[in-house]
Order: C-alpha cells, then sequence, then structure tokens
C-alpha cells in the first residue's frame, strides 16, 4: 500500500472542534498483532496518528512497531487487570481520540446441537465482553480527548456474521450478533456526546490467521473459504474503511458500515470463479 501524506482531522467549522495536528491524535486498535487490526495500524501511522496497538502476542507487537513506529502493549482483553492497565496507560497518554474494538475470532464450524459449549464461552468472552471492558475503560479517556478537541470515536468491528445466521456458525452468530446489539445500545447511551459511534461489519475477508484459527490448524479448510473466490477482501480494505470514518467531519457518523467482495451479495450467495457480464 501507498504511503499516504499526513492529514489533520477536516476542520468543519463546527463549534466546539479545535484543530489538532496529526500527530497528536491517539489510535488504540486491539487485536492489533495481525490481520485486520495489523492493517488499522498500520494505515493510521501512515495517516501521521500516533497509535497504541493492543494484542496478546508481544513479538508480533514487537515486529510491528518496529515496522511502523506506533506503540504497543501486551495485553489480554479478557483480563480486567490487563484492561485496567490499558486504561492506565491510555490515561497517561493523555486520553484516546479513536478506539478501535477488534479483537475477536470464531471457534469452530459445528451445528448448535454438536458444538462446543466452551468454544461458544470463548467467542463471547472475547468478542462481546472484551468488547466491553476495553470501552467501559477507555470511555472517560475518549471523553478527555473530545473535550478539547471536539470529537472522539469508539469503532468496532464485528461482522455481517453478526446481521444473518448461516449454518454450522452459530456460536461465532450469536456472540457477533450479542456485539452488534452493544454497538447499538451504546451509541444511544451516549446521544448528546460528541462521541461517534461506528460498526464496521465485514463480509468474507482473506487474512493469514481467522480461518486457519477457527479450523484449529487445519489448512485445507481454511483455504477452502476462499477457494476461487475472485479478489475477496483483504485486511488492508477494512482498514480503509476504519480509517476513513474516523477522519470524516466532526458531526458525520458512519452508524454501520457493511464491506464486502463484489463476490459475495450475502452470506449465502458466494461467486466462485470469474465475474463476467451477462451478455
Amino acid at each position: 500500500m501507498a504511503a499516504r501524506p499526513d492529514t489533520e482531522r477536516p476542520d468543519t467549522g463546527r463549534s466546539g472542534t479545535a484543530d489538532r495536528r496529526a500527530d497528536d491524535r491517539l489510535a488504540v486498535v486491539t487485536g492489533a498483532s495481525s490481520g485486520i487490526g495489523a492493517a488499522t495500524v498500520r494505515l493510521f501511522r501512515e495517516h501521521g496518528w500516533q497509535v497504541l496497538a493492543v494484542a496478546r502476542r508481544q513479538e508480533k507487537l514487537e515486529a510491528l512497531a518496529a515496522e511502523t513506529g506506533a506503540s504497543f502493549l501486551v495485553a489480554d482483553v479478557t483480563d480486567a487487570d490487563a484492561v485496567a492497565a490499558l486504561a492506565e496507560r491510555v490515561d497517561g497518554l493523555g486520553g484516546a481520540d479513536v478506539l478501535v474494538n477488534n479483537a475477536g475470532g470464531a471457534l469452530g464450524s459445528a451445528s448448535v446441537e454438536e458444538s462446543d459449549v466452551e468454544d461458544w464461552r470463548a467467542m463471547f468472552e472475547v468478542n462481546v465482553l472484551g468488547t466491553k471492558r476495553v470501552t467501559a475503560a477507555l470511555l472517560p479517556q475518549l471523553r478527555r480527548r473530545a473535550a478539547t478537541a471536539g470529537v472522539a470515536d469508539v469503532v468496532t468491528v464485528t461482522s455481517t456474521a453478526g446481521h444473518v445466521a448461516y449454518e454450522n456458525g452459530g456460536g461465532y452468530n450469536a456472540a457477533k450478533f450479542a456485539e452488534h446489539a452493544l454497538v447499538g445500545a451504546l451509541r444511544l447511551e451516549l446521544n448528546g456526546e460528541p462521541l461517534r459511534v461506528v460498526e464496521i461489519a465485514p463480509g468474507l475477508v482473506k487474512t493469514d490467521e481467522f480461518a486457519l484459527t477457527r479450523f484449529r490448524g487445519d489448512r485445507a479448510k481454511a483455504e477452502a473459504v476462499y477457494a476461487d473466490v475472485p479478489d475477496p477482501l483483504v485486511a488492508e480494505d477494512v482498514a480503509e474503511a476504519i480509517v476513513h470514518a474516523v477522519e470524516l467531519p466532526a458531526h458525520v457518523n458512519l452508524d454501520l458500515v457493511t464491506v464486502r467482495p463484489v463476490a459475495q451479495s450475502a452470506q449465502h450467495k458466494l461467486a466462485r470463479g470469474p465475474l463476467t457480464p451477462r451478455s
């Protein structure tokens, strides 16, 4: 991806929106060690933002920090003490302009009847409770920045799986439906404050780890998900949507952005093979 010049949040001329230098703005990105999270860190840095990358895997974060100049914190969003340490770190940095709740994932592909309850528990812990923990912990830090900058953002990466159910995905569906509901409730609760609540719901995204983790390292199953799909989304496509949303004028909120490859018209409608006009 070509580097972009440093930019500032557009000046809307709205009362209470202060000018901020690009390199004064801080984005906190969870699930930042790979995939969409890492791509989002890279793109924010290309746009001149300060970034705190958060994930469990220290080696991956160290490599990302060396590549991009981002700061990092090793933390598990399902651990209350780790999230408290994150909030303390952000407080020490003077607050955050943007929180990107990206930590999440899927486990298993069995039916509701046959799937493992522990897989469901793990998916709820990271996708739902992790998002709740981090959002609640960082809202004071976001308000702190919004008081001077005029706006702050909570961006949550959910999934189209949180809007339409499909067979053998019940646990992930349930977790992402719950996360979608969390985002909707949060937006209503923050009404009247200069805090934007954005939901990014990707469809089929080809990353190095998502499907591989879901199928517990079975590379053949993971690759079959994307087989013959012309141009599935990649992590950078979703990162573009995230950064675009927060760089819009302060009075504009993208409540819900659904991002799919052209080959995927719906959860159950996926073209495989070349896309060709009808004669």
